[in-house]
């Protein structure tokens, strides 16, 4: 009889042994893909700031011609265009809502030369930068929903045990901290 007892104990023992095994790798598994996915959120913003990256300098020469007055905006967005490139993830939102702020002063004051509003190199660029305007942020909001739904991961029991483990870290938002309206000057 007890030799009977042994054997349940046993089996029991190495079911409950295998489960465990089994809830850890699906934790595992769980942490690995979060963390893959913010890498490719980050990347796929960072291959529409590419993408802007290269269409600014297009816009900027449509606009010269007629912005005499707007070197500034100009400069600084080209100055920008360079930041951007340049600055880490954490950095990153911060470059990013300069040059978008500045991209919209360059858009408003063409209300004032009816010639670059009407020349179609202009308006194309204007709507492609719109286009990829729009886009970043759509991938920002999807960047900031897997970080959020990796740090309440990283955060809650019983992960949190496997993510102090792994030494998981916290992930940042990609925030908007500039949050002043456009000023355009003449």
């Amino acid at each position: 009889m007890s030799s009977n007892i042994s054997i349940v104990l046993s089996i029991a023992g190495i079911i409950v042994g295998i489960s465990i095994v089994s809830y850890i790798v699906i934790l595992f598994n769980n942490y690995i893909s979060l963390k893959n996915l913010i890498n490719k959120s980050q990347a796929n913003i960072d291959v529409l700031l590419k993408q802007r990256f290269d269409e600014l300098p297009k816009l900027i020469n449509s606009v010269k011609g007629y912005m005499k007055y707007e070197a500034q905006v100009l400069s600084q967005i080209t100055g920008q265009r360079t930041q951007i490139m340049n600055a880490s993830m954490d950095t990153k939102a911060t470059a990013s809502n300069q040059i978008t702020n500045t991209l919209k002063s360059i858009f408003a004051v063409a209300e004032n030369y009816p010639q670059l509003k009407a020349n179609q190199n202009f308006i194309q660029l204007q709507q492609r930068i719109s286009s990829i305007e729009s886009e970043i942020s759509q991938r920002r909001a999807f960047y900031n929903e897997t970080v959020n739904n990796y740090n309440i991961w990283i955060e809650s029991f019983p992960n949190n045990i496997l993510a102090g483990m792994l030494k998981a870290p916290k992930k940042d938002l990609f925030e908007t901290k500039d949050k002043k309206d456009i000023e355009v000057k003449f």
